[in-house]
């Protein structure tokens, strides 16, 4: 039979001995089709495809599809890039099987996929009406700003309307958001918040063998297993896809086994890729166990890795010729066009004709694709980093009666008492879930206990465990469920206990939960406020990991709100705006607060009450990005800029200068992304002499460094000069006063700028 298909597609460069072995597992592919023995007789198409198995052949077939193009694409890809207009090639070659769960799962069933899960997405596609996947996953090919899940910002498999939402390079990084939004399903519809997803549906997640050792694979496991063992409701189907190499290191042939099938709180199943009809029986029983039982299952689906890890992959270096036509005499696509031919449900000529339809179908979409623009600007790429208006934010309130019964019958607002700054951040934590029936406060020891250092103090009592939840002990699973359940339409107020453990699950919020909405411009958002108690100068009790003083990472991401508060009205009305931005906006946030400052009362001298403060009416807020000024006169000869325990310490310090003769203004910050520039130029104009106050560490350690050379930037004729603390983890007790910024330190270098004459 003449190969039409052959003839109008360009062939990718490869022989039996070639390093590109693209060409070699097509015209296997072509080769069974010509050659696989075929049945007698024709298939009923509603009939099943053997003895005691649910696939019917109508089913093998649409699965077949899916899968087929899943593979053409894969080799689409590989001759884009070698024209030069496709950039990223991870094939999912070897791995079409996953197009079963794509057929079997319902679209309302979120889907955290492995970077192999082509034939998933297809499977899925092919389910809802309106959905174009072959001309989309082109247009992710070639990075157009047209592809319309990640706008040309990188090749992701993901849509809106299919409950995808996009993964990139994951190494794993995907399954604590998984299991948080498994989580997120039974604990928001039993306080009557209505998820994002029918109540029933469950959380798909995938992922590679090796992918299994990473920390954060773990901790998505543990925290779905910790919620099994508890008899909380995790409905989640992991689904790992061994192919038996992690790029080019083998997994041991039983390891994932022997890892998983006895492992407490996962419920195991187990299926050959290649065998189209008993993975399907298996993963329909997987599935609807899953959905049965609300537990954590695990799908051990084994399956082969074709044409390398990526196009830059020369597999040749770490495998011989023989082991690699070893694994292409496994390919799942074969063995399912045999067993199609095998059951009849089709002929071999329609087999061909699929076959090169398919083939010719995706070669018109990378043509036309390569025609489709791509990101053209710094503006369209930051596009979903944009953030929103500063005015554009309506702070939802509870009603007076809601908020009387809450506060035990009086109103915060009403009392005339100053409070230090945890008792109203533990009052404005009140006033958010009061306003945000959606809004859940997790985290270690948050609930009966109310915190370390009982800034939730009252919470539990007040609105009861369904929304005010301790944890297991791991900031990973913390911030992992946090995005689940924003993701599934909830807003998470989760607790990070120090800021020192915040660095041990970075990667959650980097990699995961700040990109969701530039990697799918803004249709998936994972909107949070997320708590960190932080910064040094604690006394009795500390310690490097007790009195961290390093923000420098979190300043690094971009999209990522910052807010430090320095005093307790502060905290309460940028809680606000934070929860707002998050609910309405998506964005996530890391509201920063000085534990040292907690309990602080006094500013100056013992008993003045200078650091306690009243409590914002309900609807007030502080503007994101807005600065707060104290002292401010025309005669200033210098500008104190500074946040957290730098404000106070600015404040006494500005007391000395004044008696020397020097007198000074004081910016606080407040916000750290963004800053408030406006506010710092003007400020900076006014007294022509800035100096940054900045408590963390002098290298990178906070924002102080990116201020001055902005501002130095904008007007070359400032007199700047910052004064940090140094570059040394914090040791404990009294030695912790000899590396810390100090009010002597920001007298002495106010006195040396105001002193130094213009260059």
């Amino acid at each position: 039979m003449a190969l039409a298909g052959a003839a109008r597609r360009p062939t990718i460069r490869g022989t039996p001995m070639a390093i590109r072995r693209e060409a070699i597992v097509r015209e296997r592919l072509l080769e069974a089709i010509r050659t696989l023995p075929t049945a007698e007789l024709r298939a009923e198409p509603d009939g099943a495809v053997a003895a005691g198995s649910q696939l019917t052949a109508r089913t093998a077939v649409a699965i077949f599809e899916a899968a087929l193009q899943s593979r053409l694409q894969d080799l689409e890809a590989r001759r884009l890039k070698d024209a030069g207009v496709a950039y990223y090639t991870i094939a999912s070659a070897g791995h079409e099987a996953n197009a079963v769960l794509g057929h079997l799962l319902e679209r309302t069933d979120p889907a955290f996929l492995h970077y192999r899960s082509g034939a998933f997405l297809a499977a899925r596609a092919r389910r809802v009406a309106g959905e174009t996947p072959i001309f989309d996953a082109m247009l992710s090919f070639v990075a157009s700003s047209q592809d319309p899940v990640s706008g040309g910002r990188h090749k992701v498999l993901g849509s809106r309307a299919l409950w995808v939402p996009p993964q990139t390079s994951t190494i794993a990084s995907h399954l604590p958001k998984a299991v948080g939004f498994a989580i997120a399903l039974a604990r928001m519809s039993r306080i009557g918040v209505p998820p994002a997803v029918p109540p029933s549906s469950i959380v798909y997640c995938s992922f590679g063998d090796a992918s299994v050792n990473h920390a954060t694979a773990q901790a998505g496991f543990n925290a779905a297993a910790a919620a099994a063992m508890q008899r909380q409701p995790c409905p989640i189907l992991f689904v790992c896809e061994d192919n038996g190499i992690g790029i080019s290191v083998r997994t041991p042939t039983d390891y994932i086994e022997r890892s998983f099938r006895t492992r407490p709180g996962l419920d195991w199943f187990q299926a050959d890729g290649r065998d189209l009809a008993s993975t399907f029986d298996t993963a329909a029983a997987a599935v609807a166990h899953c959905r049965r039982t609300r537990r954590p299952t695990f799908l051990h689906l084994r399956v082969v890795r074709l044409m390398g890890h990526a196009g830059s992959d020369v597999e040749t270096n770490y495998r011989t010729i023989a082991e690699i036509e070893a694994v292409e005499a496994l390919d799942p696509m074969v063995a399912f066009a045999g067993q199609l031919l095998a059951w009849g449900a089709l002929e071999r000529d329609e087999l061909q004709a699929l076959h090169d339809d398919m083939e010719e179908r995706i070669g018109r979409a990378g043509a036309e694709a390569r025609t489709r623009p791509r990101l053209a600007s710094a503006a369209e790429v930051m596009a979903p980093l944009r953030w929103p208006a500063a005015d554009d934010l309506t702070i939802r309130t509870a009603t007076d009666e809601a908020r009387r019964a809450a506060f035990g019958g009086r109103l915060p607002e009403a009392e005339e008492r100053p409070r230090h700054l945890a008792f109203r951040i533990a009052q404005g934590l009140k006033d958010l879930l009061l306003a945000h029936p959606d809004a859940f406060v997790f985290g270690e020891d948050v609930a009966r206990k109310g915190g370390v250092y009982h800034v939730t103090d009252d919470l539990h009592r007040t609105f009861g465990s369904g929304r005010v939840f301790n944890t297991i002990l791991d900031e990973t699973s913390i911030l992992g469920l946090a995005q689940g359940m924003a993701t599934a339409g909830c807003l998470p107020l989760p607790e990070i206990q120090y800021l020192a453990y915040i660095h041990n699950a970075l990667d959650q919020l980097r990699g995961e939960a700040a990109s969701l909405q530039f990697f799918s411009r803004g249709q998936f958002r994972n909107g949070m406020v997320v708590r960190v108690a932080g910064y040094a100068y604690q006394k009795g009790f500390g310690g490097h990991f007790h009195n961290d003083n390093s923000i420098g990472a979190l300043l690094d991401i971009p999209g990522l709100l910052i807010a430090s508060p320095s005093r307790g009205d502060d905290a309460v009305g940028m809680l606000r705006t934070c929860a707002e931005l998050a609910a309405a906006h998506g964005m996530v946030c890391v509201f920063l607060e000085p534990i040292a400052l907690y309990m602080q009362k006094d500013l100056y001298e013992p008993g003045d009450d200078g650091w306690q403060f009243g409590y914002p009416a309900p609807s007030d807020a502080v503007r994101f990005g807005e600065a707060r000024v104290y002292h401010a006169a025309d005669d200033d000869h210098l500008t104190l800029v500074s946040f957290a325990n730098g404000v106070p310490m600015s404040l006494r310090a500005r007391r000395q200068l004044a008696d020397a003769g020097i007198r000074a203004r004081v910016v606080d910050l407040r916000w750290l992304s963004p800053l408030p520039w406006a506010q710092l130029h003007q400020h900076a104009r006014a007294t022509g002499r800035v100096l940054v106050v900045d408590e963390c560490r002098h290298q990178g350690g906070g924002p102080s460094a990116h201020i001055v050379a902005e501002l130095l930037a904008e007007d070359p004729s400032l007199r700047l000069a910052r004064v940090t603390s140094r570059d040394t983890f914090i040791p404990l007790g009294p030695a912790a006063d000899q590396v810390l910024l100090s009010v002597d330190d920001i007298v002495a270098a106010s006195q040396r700028l105001v002193s130094r004459e213009p260059s």
